[in-house]
């Protein structure tokens, strides 16, 4: 499957759309996805013709994650792939427009984590939010040992990420951890006129609106991000390079 087929790029307007396309994996994201997401993050960054940034996911899942199965590139060793994992992470700290996730079902480990970076998210009922890092040996990523803690308090975000605790849509929406919850033959029917609503307005105060409230912890996301990564390579090294 080639890289046009495993991300779909397209355009509606001032909307920009990503969508994880492998479906008989889940969506589960390789090396090969996570540049291209990381291209048009950066791309769409400095576009004057995108005003928004979806995420979606084809089939019945948002995404499972990293994908563990995918065959590794021999020169790709351990440190370049968590640089790679850091780079995509940093993409969505520093996307300056509004970034807006169509869960349209599962999103498991840096699927999951990552929508904490988003402003909005519309789900479906038959999401769920999985972060079976210590289940897997490894620890949490995304900047998610920053945002669950502020998002979801500090006792649910260690059930989450040390419990491996897999939260409901319902859930989610309870917490503020997403927006919006639709059952799943809504879910494309009534997303699509709020993000053309948001698309639609002044793109300079909607810029720095969000400019204003993520500047205030800008800093303390790529700080997370980095010591993440510091962890995910001691724990590596230490045997569960197996886990890439």
């Amino acid at each position: 499957m080639s890289i046009q087929e495993t991300i779909i790029e397209t355009n509606q307007g001032g909307i920009k759309i990503i969508q994880y396309n492998k479906p008989k994996k889940k969506n589960a994201i390789d090396g090969v996805m996570y540049r291209r997401v990381i291209s048009i993050l950066n791309d769409a960054a400095t576009d004057d013709s995108v005003s928004v940034m979806v995420l979606t996911g084809t089939g019945d899942f948002y995404s499972s994650g990293n994908d563990f199965s995918a065959p590794k590139d021999p020169h790709d060793d351990t440190g370049k792939h968590l640089n790679l994992l850091k780079d995509y992470i940093k993409a969505f700290i520093m996307f300056p427009k509004i970034l807006v996730a169509v869960v349209n079902g599962p999103a498991i480990g840096i699927a999951a984590t990552t929508l904490a970076l988003c402003d909005l998210v519309f789900a479906s009922e038959s999401s769920y939010f999985y972060t079976p890092f210590t289940k897997l040996g490894i620890v949490a990523e995304g900047c998610s040992t920053f945002t669950f803690p502020r998002i979801l308090g500090d006792k649910k975000a260690m059930e989450m990420l040390l419990c491996n605790y897999k939260m409901p849509a319902k859930e989610a929406l309870e917490y503020g951890f997403i927006n919006y919850v639709y059952k799943p033959e809504e879910l494309q029917s009534k997303v699509w006129d709020k993000i053309t609503e948001v698309s639609m307005l002044p793109s300079y105060t909607v810029t720095a609106t969000k400019k204003l409230l993520r500047d205030r912890v800008r800093e303390e996301l790529l700080q997370a991000n980095e010591k993440e990564m510091e962890q995910l390579n001691i724990i590596w090294a230490k045997g569960y390079r197996s886990k890439l």
